[in-house]
């Protein structure tokens, strides 16, 4: 056995595990494996998980904040105005760092799935070239996608067509759109049909942004919907963002995910940029700028959570995190509940591995792949409430990160002792 995998928590599984994994695949899973690995891990009760995935992260703009000048009101306008300034004078080399930079940062908190996102509007395409070298690069430690995303609208210049076709010509793995930047609501239809027109013609999935914005009359979502079934590409779309749904009267949100369950498209909310950018204008009392999560869910819709912006013009903050992003989305989306918090994490596994059109291969069972997470944590609502830190990360069965959590030594009156933030259970007699 090339590694062995002792005392492993399981999802869905009572006890404790051990996992063996022989050319890449899991071999066997069983309460006890006889026999040692080459190498082995303890997993000390900790839970074991497959990898988790990132579906949409800005990688060409992450660590440039304050890069002209900081975003002062923490807008989306302002960071896009920023954005555009300093598209002026970057180059591969600063991208090419930063981006590298990040993804070490997302290996290293479990995330073996990125599906980055370049801006299609770059005259020079620095971004999506940069990205395309580097995919080679990091093949070993992590799958990139690479998805072509018009950051000033497809039809605002008169080159934003062409620029768009010219990114699958270059090789981007998807197509991307954002109908509610284009100067006219004719313009945003013209957006997304032109966006799968271009994922008929080359063979790629769809990932827009669609009605990232807090009016209640952004509703381009619903041509996604249309343009998804009449082409027959169900299971093929993702829709990133909608935070325009908070604001949607209930009768038509109602008829919105009903059409979003139709027509399998995956729904990418991304918590941490939307919760701070979003609602600017509006005054108070303030909505939330999120897709409705809850509601999605509970009528089967596919919702994925991303991290989407770390250290940007748009996001200040970020450590690419995808546990502490949830852990906002149980607060701010009202599913801190305690079945609720379960469905956290499968929005950032399962739930994510379909949106990456991997859900074959992924997951912990005999004959699919060897990667998974071991992570600091008992179980589930620990994992999302401690953002728990990645004891081991496995690639194809090969340990690529391992971490040691932080020691907290309290000095108290006369004893030292160890302070993790994990439950202690009390030694009580009654049970409950």
């Amino acid at each position: 056995m090339d590694l062995v995998i002792r005392n492993a928590c399981l999802r869905g599984k009572d006890g404790l595990w051990d996992i063996a994994v022989e050319n890449k695949k899991f071999a066997a899973i069983l309460p006890k494996i006889l026999g040692n690995g080459k190498k082995e891990i303890d997993a000390q009760g900790n839970l074991m998980l497959p990898p988790f995935g990132d579906p949409h992260l800005h990688l060409d703009a992450v660590l440039c904040s304050g890069e002209p000048r900081y975003n002062m009101s923490g807008g989306l306008l302002e960071g896009i105005q920023i954005w555009g300034e300093r598209k002026k004078y970057h180059n591969k080399e600063m991208i090419r760092h930063n981006a590298l930079e990040v993804i070490k940062w997302e290996v290293a908190h479990g995330v073996l799935h990125i599906r980055g996102h370049l801006d299609a509007t770059d005259p020079h395409l620095l971004g999506l070239e940069t990205l395309l070298e580097i995919k080679d690069q990091v093949k070993d430690i992590v799958n990139l996608q690479l998805s072509a995303f018009p950051q000033d609208g497809i039809f605002t210049n008169p080159n934003g067509a062409a620029q768009l076709e010219k990114c699958l010509k270059m090789g981007a793995d998807c197509v991307g759109g954002a109908p509610h930047l284009e100067m006219t609501y004719l313009d945003g239809v013209r957006d997304i049909q032109f966006v799968f027109d271009l994922a008929e013609k080359y063979d790629r999935i769809v990932d827009i942004h669609v009605d990232e914005t807090a009016d209640g009359n952004s509703r381009f979502i619903e041509y996604m919907c249309k343009e998804a079934v009449s082409r027959g590409m169900e299971g093929l779309v993702s829709a990133s963002h909608i935070t325009a749904m908070d604001q949607y009267n209930n009768d038509y949100a109602f008829k919105i995910i009903g059409n979003l369950k139709r027509a399998d498209i995956n729904v990418i909310t991304n918590p941490t940029s939307n919760s701070a950018c979003e609602n600017r204008l509006e005054g108070y009392p303030k909505h939330r700028a999120l897709a409705r999560v809850n509601d999605l869910l509970e009528r089967g819709v596919n919702v994925t959570i991303a991290n989407d912006s770390v250290m940007n013009p748009w996001h200040i903050l970020g450590q690419s995190n995808l546990l502490h992003t949830a852990n906002l989305l149980a607060h701010y989306g009202h599913m801190n509940g305690f079945t609720q918090i379960k469905k956290m994490i499968d929005m950032i596994t399962y739930n994510s591995a379909k949106t990456f059109l991997i859900q074959d291969d992924y997951g912990i069972d005999v004959g699919k792949n060897a990667d998974f997470i071991v992570l600091d944590a008992k179980n589930e609502i620990d994992a999302v409430r401690l953002c728990s830190e990645c004891l081991y990360v496995v690639k194809e069965g090969k340990i690529i990160v391992e971490t040691i959590p932080a020691k907290r030594s309290l000095h108290f009156r006369e004893d030292v002792e160890l302070v993790d933030m994990k439950i202690k259970p009390y030694p009580s007699k009654v049970k409950f």
